[in-house]
């Protein structure tokens, strides 16, 4: 089945997320994901992790922000599985990928390529994500949900309903 540009392959199903990619309950990185993306960034060159957090960031057009939290202990496991080895330089520890990490980023090119992929799609909603984007992304959620199920009946009449208020709510919101 063909994938949908922002991550959903079709209106009852949302792929990777659990949520619509812009409510704040996705995840942007799905279980595994997170040590794959920052092998492929160590694959560049050695980095930091502060440098590892920025290149997420970057990455995703800046709607995804990695914390500490997340990173120095994925990078701990990596480090515990053989795959990156830090380096002391300048004050600062700079990871690199060893043999087995390479190895790794390789065996796993198609899910680290996915993972890119849908990257630079949340990066496409960046531009509109803000404190108002949180509230109200239920109702969004809800009324696509709605609209899909509507036009699940199949019929010319439901599908041209359905069109008629959603063009009459696009029109309104735009008069704000």
């Amino acid at each position: 089945m063909p994938s949908h540009p922002f991550g959903w392959n079709d209106p009852g199903h949302w792929g990777n997320w659990t949520y619509p990619p812009w409510s704040r309950k996705s995840r942007f990185f799905g279980p595994g994901e997170v040590r794959l993306a920052i092998l492929s960034l160590l694959a560049d060159g050695p980095k930091n992790g502060y440098e590892l957090m920025k290149e997420l960031e970057a990455r995703s057009g800046g709607s995804y922000r990695m914390s500490a939290g997340t990173l120095y202990p994925t990078l701990q496991q990596l480090e515990d599985e053989g795959l990156i080895v830090p380096e002391p330089r300048d004050g600062k520890k700079l990871y690199q990928l060893t043999d087995l990490g390479r190895q790794e980023v390789e065996h796993e090119k198609e899910t680290i390529d996915e993972i890119w992929r849908r990257a630079s799609h949340w990066g496409d909603w960046a531009q509109w994500m803000g404190p108002g984007t949180a509230m109200i992304a239920g109702p969004i959620a809800g009324l696509l949900k709605a609209a899909f199920l509507a036009v699940r009946k199949g019929d010319a009449k439901s599908v041209a309903k359905v069109e008629e208020v959603l063009n009459r709510a696009r029109q309104e919101l735009s008069a704000l």
